[in-house]
Protein backbone atom coordinates (compact mmCIF):
# COMPACT_ATOMS: atom_id res chain seq x y z
CA UNK A 1 0.00 0.00 0.00
CA UNK A 2 2.83 2.19 0.68
CA UNK A 3 4.88 1.40 -2.62
CA UNK A 4 1.24 1.90 -4.09
CA UNK A 5 0.67 5.58 -2.39
CA UNK A 6 4.25 6.67 -3.26
CA UNK A 7 3.63 5.86 -6.73
CA UNK A 8 0.96 8.26 -6.93
CA UNK A 9 2.69 10.75 -4.98
CA UNK A 10 5.58 10.70 -8.16
CA UNK A 11 3.18 10.04 -10.65
CA UNK A 12 1.44 13.53 -9.05
CA UNK A 13 5.10 15.56 -9.24
CA UNK A 14 6.07 13.93 -12.35
CA UNK A 15 2.53 15.74 -14.20
CA UNK A 16 3.24 18.95 -12.48
CA UNK A 17 6.70 19.16 -13.49
CA UNK A 18 5.55 18.13 -17.36
CA UNK A 19 3.39 20.85 -16.82
CA UNK A 20 6.36 23.16 -16.20
CA UNK A 21 8.71 22.03 -18.83
CA UNK A 22 5.96 22.40 -21.71
CA UNK A 23 5.05 25.91 -20.49
CA UNK A 24 9.04 26.72 -20.50
CA UNK A 25 9.70 24.86 -24.09
CA UNK A 26 7.07 26.84 -25.27
CA UNK A 27 7.32 30.25 -23.70
CA UNK A 28 8.17 31.84 -26.86
CA UNK A 29 4.53 30.53 -28.56
CA UNK A 30 2.25 31.92 -25.80
CA UNK A 31 4.54 35.61 -25.63
CA UNK A 32 3.50 35.36 -29.69
CA UNK A 33 0.14 34.74 -28.53
CA UNK A 34 -0.70 37.33 -26.06
CA UNK A 35 -1.32 40.10 -27.85
CA UNK A 36 -3.97 38.18 -29.88
CA UNK A 37 -5.00 36.88 -26.84
CA UNK A 38 -5.31 40.39 -25.29
CA UNK A 39 -7.06 42.17 -28.20
CA UNK A 40 -9.71 39.25 -27.97
CA UNK A 41 -10.88 40.04 -24.30
CA UNK A 42 -10.46 43.84 -24.58
CA UNK A 43 -12.02 44.82 -28.11
CA UNK A 44 -14.70 41.98 -28.51
CA UNK A 45 -15.01 39.86 -24.86
CA UNK A 46 -15.02 43.11 -22.44
CA UNK A 47 -17.51 44.89 -24.20
CA UNK A 48 -19.87 42.15 -23.78
CA UNK A 49 -21.51 43.69 -21.05
CA UNK A 50 -22.85 46.27 -23.49
CA UNK A 51 -25.65 44.79 -24.41
CA UNK A 52 -27.78 44.84 -21.46
CA UNK A 53 -28.11 48.13 -23.24
CA UNK A 54 -30.26 46.30 -25.59
CA UNK A 55 -32.98 46.31 -22.95
CA UNK A 56 -32.77 50.24 -21.64
CA UNK A 57 -33.82 52.87 -22.91
CA UNK A 58 -30.73 54.27 -22.94
CA UNK A 59 -29.43 58.12 -21.90
CA UNK A 60 -26.08 59.34 -21.87
CA UNK A 61 -26.92 62.13 -19.66
CA UNK A 62 -28.39 59.42 -17.04
CA UNK A 63 -25.77 56.87 -17.68
CA UNK A 64 -25.76 53.03 -17.57
CA UNK A 65 -27.35 52.63 -14.07
CA UNK A 66 -29.55 55.23 -14.50
CA UNK A 67 -31.25 54.89 -17.49
CA UNK A 68 -35.18 53.34 -17.68
CA UNK A 69 -35.31 49.36 -17.79
CA UNK A 70 -37.45 48.02 -20.89
CA UNK A 71 -37.23 44.76 -21.39
CA UNK A 72 -37.78 43.12 -24.76
CA UNK A 73 -39.56 46.45 -26.09
CA UNK A 74 -36.56 47.28 -28.31
CA UNK A 75 -36.73 43.90 -30.25
CA UNK A 76 -40.71 43.79 -30.24
CA UNK A 77 -40.28 47.58 -32.05
CA UNK A 78 -38.23 45.51 -34.79
CA UNK A 79 -40.09 42.65 -35.35
CA UNK A 80 -42.91 44.62 -36.49
CA UNK A 81 -41.37 47.19 -38.13
CA UNK A 82 -42.08 46.82 -41.81
CA UNK A 83 -38.60 47.32 -42.86
CA UNK A 84 -37.56 43.97 -40.92
CA UNK A 85 -38.68 41.68 -43.64
CA UNK A 86 -36.95 43.79 -46.21
CA UNK A 87 -33.59 43.88 -43.93
CA UNK A 88 -34.03 39.98 -43.32
CA UNK A 89 -34.29 39.50 -47.00
CA UNK A 90 -31.26 41.66 -48.13
CA UNK A 91 -28.94 40.56 -45.82
CA UNK A 92 -30.19 36.78 -46.26
CA UNK A 93 -30.01 37.47 -50.00
CA UNK A 94 -25.68 38.83 -49.77
CA UNK A 95 -24.88 36.14 -47.55
CA UNK A 96 -26.34 33.15 -49.87
CA UNK A 97 -24.73 34.58 -52.74
CA UNK A 98 -21.39 34.37 -50.42
CA UNK A 99 -21.75 30.73 -50.05
CA UNK A 100 -23.02 29.51 -53.85
CA UNK A 101 -20.00 31.67 -55.46
CA UNK A 102 -17.66 33.40 -53.40
CA UNK A 103 -16.96 30.32 -51.13
CA UNK A 104 -16.96 27.65 -54.09
CA UNK A 105 -14.77 30.23 -56.08
CA UNK A 106 -12.09 30.10 -53.30
CA UNK A 107 -11.81 26.38 -53.16
CA UNK A 108 -11.41 26.05 -57.19
CA UNK A 109 -9.43 28.25 -56.88
CA UNK A 110 -6.88 26.75 -54.28
CA UNK A 111 -7.03 23.52 -56.62
CA UNK A 112 -6.19 25.44 -59.84
CA UNK A 113 -3.28 27.00 -57.57
CA UNK A 114 -2.07 23.73 -56.30
CA UNK A 115 -2.13 21.71 -59.77
CA UNK A 116 0.34 24.42 -60.65
CA UNK A 117 4.00 23.18 -61.18
CA UNK A 118 6.40 26.08 -61.78
CA UNK A 119 6.66 27.56 -58.24
CA UNK A 120 8.00 30.97 -60.33
CA UNK A 121 4.90 31.41 -62.36
CA UNK A 122 2.88 29.96 -58.82
CA UNK A 123 4.15 32.80 -56.51
CA UNK A 124 3.77 35.26 -59.13
CA UNK A 125 -0.19 34.37 -59.68
CA UNK A 126 -0.46 34.16 -55.81
CA UNK A 127 0.99 37.43 -54.96
CA UNK A 128 -1.31 39.15 -58.42
CA UNK A 129 -4.30 37.27 -56.56
CA UNK A 130 -3.12 38.14 -52.68
CA UNK A 131 -2.75 41.78 -53.48
CA UNK A 132 -6.42 43.04 -53.69
CA UNK A 133 -6.87 42.42 -50.31
CA UNK A 134 -4.84 44.53 -49.16
CA UNK A 135 -6.70 47.26 -51.32
CA UNK A 136 -9.16 48.99 -48.65
CA UNK A 137 -13.08 49.08 -49.66
CA UNK A 138 -12.87 52.86 -50.82
CA UNK A 139 -10.32 51.90 -53.42
CA UNK A 140 -12.21 49.52 -54.77
CA UNK A 141 -15.51 51.40 -55.33
CA UNK A 142 -13.68 54.23 -56.50
CA UNK A 143 -11.92 51.82 -59.24
CA UNK A 144 -16.07 50.49 -59.55
CA UNK A 145 -17.21 53.80 -60.37
CA UNK A 146 -14.33 54.34 -63.21
CA UNK A 147 -15.30 50.97 -64.88
CA UNK A 148 -19.19 50.74 -64.30
CA UNK A 149 -20.34 54.62 -63.49
CA UNK A 150 -22.71 56.11 -65.85
CA UNK A 151 -19.90 57.69 -67.20
CA UNK A 152 -17.23 54.89 -66.67
CA UNK A 153 -15.41 53.16 -69.58
CA UNK A 154 -17.83 50.20 -70.18
CA UNK A 155 -20.92 52.90 -70.46
CA UNK A 156 -18.89 54.85 -72.73
CA UNK A 157 -18.23 51.75 -75.13
CA UNK A 158 -21.61 50.68 -74.83
CA UNK A 159 -22.87 54.17 -75.94
CA UNK A 160 -21.06 53.83 -78.68
CA UNK A 161 -21.44 49.95 -79.57
CA UNK A 162 -25.02 49.70 -79.22
CA UNK A 163 -25.96 53.52 -78.20
CA UNK A 164 -27.14 53.10 -74.79
CA UNK A 165 -25.77 51.98 -71.33
CA UNK A 166 -26.69 50.46 -68.52
CA UNK A 167 -27.17 51.04 -64.88
CA UNK A 168 -24.65 49.35 -63.19
CA UNK A 169 -24.72 51.48 -59.63
CA UNK A 170 -27.93 53.04 -59.77
CA UNK A 171 -30.53 50.04 -60.04
CA UNK A 172 -31.87 46.91 -58.04
CA UNK A 173 -31.09 44.24 -60.59
CA UNK A 174 -27.38 45.09 -60.92
CA UNK A 175 -26.52 45.53 -57.56
CA UNK A 176 -25.86 42.63 -55.61
CA UNK A 177 -24.08 41.17 -59.05
CA UNK A 178 -21.43 43.81 -58.34
CA UNK A 179 -20.93 43.53 -55.36
CA UNK A 180 -20.37 39.76 -55.47
CA UNK A 181 -17.74 40.59 -58.18
CA UNK A 182 -16.17 42.93 -55.49
CA UNK A 183 -16.24 41.02 -52.77
CA UNK A 184 -14.39 37.47 -55.19
CA UNK A 185 -11.72 39.90 -56.92
CA UNK A 186 -10.70 41.74 -53.73
CA UNK A 187 -10.66 38.50 -51.56
CA UNK A 188 -10.71 35.49 -53.16
CA UNK A 189 -7.23 35.08 -53.43
CA UNK A 190 -6.53 35.90 -50.19
CA UNK A 191 -9.10 33.25 -49.11
CA UNK A 192 -7.59 30.27 -50.60
CA UNK A 193 -5.08 30.73 -48.25
CA UNK A 194 -6.15 27.63 -46.08
CA UNK A 195 -6.95 25.75 -48.59
CA UNK A 196 -3.67 25.97 -50.19
CA UNK A 197 -1.92 25.17 -46.50
CA UNK A 198 -4.35 22.01 -46.44
CA UNK A 199 -3.33 20.80 -49.95
CA UNK A 200 -0.08 21.14 -48.54
CA UNK A 201 -0.75 18.51 -45.68
CA UNK A 202 -1.74 15.83 -48.48
CA UNK A 203 0.44 12.47 -48.80
CA UNK A 204 2.28 12.77 -52.23
CA UNK A 205 1.83 8.83 -52.29
CA UNK A 206 -1.50 8.56 -52.84
CA UNK A 207 -1.14 10.51 -56.45
CA UNK A 208 1.73 8.38 -56.99
CA UNK A 209 -0.80 5.16 -55.92
CA UNK A 210 -3.04 6.78 -58.13
CA UNK A 211 -0.89 7.56 -60.75
CA UNK A 212 0.14 3.76 -61.13
CA UNK A 213 -3.57 2.88 -61.86
CA UNK A 214 -4.26 5.33 -64.23
CA UNK A 215 -5.98 8.16 -63.09
CA UNK A 216 -5.91 11.47 -64.38
CA UNK A 217 -5.54 15.14 -62.56
CA UNK A 218 -9.48 15.16 -62.58
CA UNK A 219 -9.72 11.61 -60.94
CA UNK A 220 -6.92 13.16 -58.42
CA UNK A 221 -8.86 15.91 -57.30
CA UNK A 222 -12.07 14.58 -56.90
CA UNK A 223 -11.02 10.84 -55.33
CA UNK A 224 -7.91 12.61 -53.27
CA UNK A 225 -7.75 15.83 -53.21
CA UNK A 226 -10.87 16.98 -52.18
CA UNK A 227 -11.54 14.21 -49.48
CA UNK A 228 -8.60 15.14 -48.02
CA UNK A 229 -9.52 18.99 -47.63
CA UNK A 230 -13.00 17.90 -46.81
CA UNK A 231 -12.86 18.82 -42.98
CA UNK A 232 -11.24 22.10 -43.56
CA UNK A 233 -14.02 23.00 -46.12
CA UNK A 234 -16.51 21.80 -43.81
CA UNK A 235 -14.96 24.23 -40.90
CA UNK A 236 -14.42 26.99 -42.91
CA UNK A 237 -18.38 26.49 -44.20
CA UNK A 238 -19.47 26.55 -40.71
CA UNK A 239 -17.63 29.78 -39.49
CA UNK A 240 -18.87 31.55 -42.76
CA UNK A 241 -22.66 30.52 -41.41
CA UNK A 242 -22.16 32.30 -38.11
CA UNK A 243 -21.79 35.39 -39.89
CA UNK A 244 -24.39 34.86 -42.51
CA UNK A 245 -26.79 38.04 -41.02
CA UNK A 246 -23.53 39.97 -40.64
CA UNK A 247 -22.86 42.08 -44.24
CA UNK A 248 -19.62 43.77 -45.30
CA UNK A 249 -20.41 47.67 -43.69
CA UNK A 250 -17.69 49.38 -45.09
CA UNK A 251 -18.84 47.50 -49.13
CA UNK A 252 -22.54 48.08 -48.86
CA UNK A 253 -21.97 51.67 -46.87
CA UNK A 254 -19.66 52.99 -50.13
CA UNK A 255 -22.45 50.98 -52.59
CA UNK A 256 -25.04 52.43 -50.73
CA UNK A 257 -27.67 55.09 -52.55
CA UNK A 258 -30.99 56.07 -52.94
CA UNK A 259 -31.65 54.26 -56.60
CA UNK A 260 -30.94 50.86 -54.91
CA UNK A 261 -32.15 51.51 -51.27
CA UNK A 262 -34.58 48.95 -51.50
CA UNK A 263 -31.78 46.07 -51.81
CA UNK A 264 -28.48 47.58 -50.31
CA UNK A 265 -30.68 47.91 -47.14
CA UNK A 266 -29.01 45.28 -44.94
CA UNK A 267 -29.06 45.00 -40.64
CA UNK A 268 -25.38 46.16 -40.89
CA UNK A 269 -26.41 49.15 -42.36
CA UNK A 270 -29.47 49.65 -40.76
CA UNK A 271 -27.67 50.09 -37.14
CA UNK A 272 -25.65 52.63 -38.53
CA UNK A 273 -28.53 54.80 -39.67
CA UNK A 274 -30.41 54.08 -36.49
CA UNK A 275 -27.64 54.01 -33.65
CA UNK A 276 -25.72 56.92 -35.66
CA UNK A 277 -27.56 59.21 -37.53
CA UNK A 278 -30.73 58.91 -35.24
CA UNK A 279 -29.10 58.38 -32.00
CA UNK A 280 -30.98 55.49 -30.61
CA UNK A 281 -28.47 53.64 -28.96
CA UNK A 282 -30.62 50.84 -27.21
CA UNK A 283 -32.10 50.19 -30.37
CA UNK A 284 -29.56 49.62 -32.67
CA UNK A 285 -28.03 47.35 -29.38
CA UNK A 286 -30.54 45.07 -30.14
CA UNK A 287 -30.87 45.09 -33.30
CA UNK A 288 -27.00 43.99 -33.59
CA UNK A 289 -28.01 41.66 -30.51
CA UNK A 290 -30.79 39.80 -32.89
CA UNK A 291 -27.89 39.16 -35.22
CA UNK A 292 -25.26 38.11 -32.82
CA UNK A 293 -27.48 35.56 -31.61
CA UNK A 294 -28.82 34.43 -35.33
CA UNK A 295 -25.29 34.04 -36.36
CA UNK A 296 -24.80 31.62 -33.20
CA UNK A 297 -27.81 29.29 -33.35
CA UNK A 298 -26.67 28.81 -37.07
CA UNK A 299 -23.24 27.94 -36.44
CA UNK A 300 -24.19 25.44 -33.77
CA UNK A 301 -26.55 23.84 -36.35
CA UNK A 302 -23.92 23.32 -38.93
CA UNK A 303 -21.50 22.12 -36.12
CA UNK A 304 -24.52 19.55 -35.08
CA UNK A 305 -25.17 18.75 -38.46
CA UNK A 306 -21.50 18.23 -38.82
CA UNK A 307 -20.88 15.74 -35.69
CA UNK A 308 -24.21 14.02 -37.02
CA UNK A 309 -22.58 12.98 -40.37
CA UNK A 310 -19.15 12.04 -38.30
CA UNK A 311 -17.23 14.74 -39.70
CA UNK A 312 -15.33 17.37 -37.21
CA UNK A 313 -16.64 20.64 -36.29
CA UNK A 314 -15.14 23.29 -34.64
CA UNK A 315 -15.40 21.92 -30.88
Amino acid sequence: MAEVSLNKNTQHIGKGSLRKHTFRKHLWFYLLATPGILYFLIFHYGPMWGVLLAFQEYSPYLGFMQSEWVGLEHFQRFFSEDTFSELLRNTLLLSLYNLLFYFPFTIILALLLNEVRSSIYKRFVQTVLYLPHFVSWVIIVGITFIFLGPSGVINHYLEIWVQNNLPFLMSNEWFRPVVLFQQMWKDAGWGTIIFLAALAGVNPELYEAAKVDGANRWHNIWHITLPCIRGTIIILLILRLGSVMDSNFQQVFLMWNNFNESVSNVFDLYVYKVGLQRFEFSYSIAIGLFNSVVGLILMLIANFMAKLFNEEGIF
